[in-house]
């Protein structure tokens, strides 16, 4: 059985995120999302979980309530957050990691699983969301838009 996962704060969740996620579906039998806590947006985790819960509600999401705080390409950082990783995932067999960016080969490597790197697609990120939301709007689907609206 293929069993793929992803990670991510989905701060917010956007058209790039549906694009990693399409392709995972597509390819595997079974995906995990693990949702970590974040200080850079005050939408709760349990929200940005329903989002993807409601956009995708065949995907299995983790709440990751207590995350490392220590993030960078470092060797130090890099185990600091795959041995986190680890501890998540210990009892879930999976076998491939889904991620557009360069962490990538190192969370595959630490959890020897297959780094399947989907390209970036769609031209946005959740920064460039948070710092203007009117005008990348067209990158998140109405279900995440109302959220900032209500």
């Amino acid at each position: 059985m293929k069993i793929g996962f992803t990670i991510g704060k989905f701060a917010p969740f956007h058209k790039g995120h549906e694009f990693l996620l399409d392709t995972a579906v597509k390819e595997m039998d079974k995906v995990y999302v693990l949702i970590n806590d974040t200080n850079v947006t005050n939408i709760p985790l349990e929200e940005r979980a329903e989002w993807i819960k409601k956009l995708y509600p065949n995907v299995n999401v983790i709440l990751g309530k207590n995350p490392p705080k220590k993030y960078g390409m470092d060797e130090e950082s890099i185990k600091v957050q795959t041995d986190y990783l680890k501890e998540v995932f210990k009892n879930i067999p999976v076998t491939h990691f889904y991620s557009s960016e360069e962490y990538g080969k190192y969370v595959a490597r630490d959890l020897k699983v297959i780094d399947r790197r989907v390209e970036k697609e769609i031209p946005i990120s959740a920064t460039k969301i948070r710092n203007n939301l009117e005008k990348n709007k067209e990158y998140l689907d109405k279900l995440v838009y109302v959220t900032f609206t209500a």
